[in-house]
């Protein structure tokens, strides 16, 4: 079966590996960063990268290529007004870290009726093209909208995408999305923000004796600041009641130590949930086909009770 052809609009270090692991696993693909610096980076390691958007987008409405927008949230509407211009019709994806507010850009535009939300749960704390490799999103969960109105076409070449990355898909709808990410990745990088400016408040002596649990506790933080806020900003009502709840466990935590000298229940909670975590089930869905009926719903169902889809056939 030959495979569709893919443009990437945005080659950071999400979008230039969907394009590298794309490349690698048989498409025809371009793209487009804004940088000249960064598309020169990536013309050097042999991808066809330009600045001119324009002329990117047209070769994607000829193409009826998969379009993936890979800038970061302040970015996305200047670009999705150029896709509007130049490739209405083509199919269109993300791999923006917040669904809900994409989703209404993307309606904005008038460009929802090829739309599927798509966000691949795997980075590092680097950016750039030069951070970007093929093998990223092997054995990842990659978030794929089941939206009330997606369409099967483009659908099932977003997921195609994502299992030929080496993705494991995640349906899910946009406001769950962005409610669990909240938790499990923004809330992270404030945390771990606030973890470093803590140690760091030890003085030279603290972080002259830091090691593992702080290291590996504050890795994140190493992200560029401008490109946390744009991850983590956008979601800000979800990541505020996230922040809420751990907020309600620390001052738990620190009123019994006040009172009696212990964490109270935090440290024997926390070791269950990781546990839970590591343990944690993935199952195949494997009797939901795009375009049955109630796929949608069905398929949301399914992702929310721990079902992945490893494959289409």
């Amino acid at each position: 079966m030959k495979k569709s052809s893919v443009c990437v609009l945005g080659t950071g270090l999400i979008g230039g590996s969907v394009l590298r692991a794309a490349a690698a696993a048989g498409y025809e693909t371009w793209g487009y960063n804004r940088s000249e610096t960064g598309a020169r980076a990536a013309r050097a390691d042999g991808f066809d990268v330009d600045g001119d958007i324009a002329a990117v987008l047209r070769r994607a409405a000829a193409a009826d290529a998969l379009i993936v927008i890979g800038v970061p949230m302040p970015a996305l509407d200047s670009i999705l007004s150029d896709v509007r211009e130049f490739a209405p019709d083509c199919p269109l994806t993300d791999v923006i870290s917040v669904k809900a507010p994409v989703a209404a850009a993307v309606r904005k535009h008038e460009l929802d009726a090829r739309y599927v939300g798509g966000h691949p749960m795997a980075g590092t704390a680097e950016s750039g093209w030069a951070a970007s490799t093929a093998d990223l999103f092997r054995g990842a969960a990659w978030a794929v909208g089941v939206d009330p109105g997606s369409h099967v076409d483009p659908w099932t070449r977003v997921v195609r995408l994502a299992l030929d990355c080496g993705s494991v898909v995640v349906p899910v709808v946009a406001a769950e999305h962005d409610r669990a990410v909240a938790r499990i990745s923004h809330l992270p990088h404030v945390l771990a923000e606030a973890l470093a400016v803590a140690g760091a408040g030890g003085g030279d002596l603290a972080l002259g004796l830091a090691a593992g649990s702080f290291r590996d506790g504050t890795r994140v933080a190493a992200t560029a600041p401008d490109l946390v806020r744009a991850i983590c900003e956008p979601n800000a009502t979800a990541l505020r009641e996230a922040l809420d709840d751990t907020l309600r466990l620390l001052s738990d935590a620190r009123d019994h130590l006040t009172t009696n000298g212990t964490l109270g229940n935090l440290i024997d909670a926390g070791y269950s949930e990781r546990v839970r975590y590591d343990t944690l089930q993935r199952w195949d869905i494997t009797d939901i086909h795009p375009g049955d009926h109630d796929w949608l719903e069905r398929l949301r169902e399914a992702g929310q009770r721990g079902g992945v889809i490893r494959d289409l056939t």
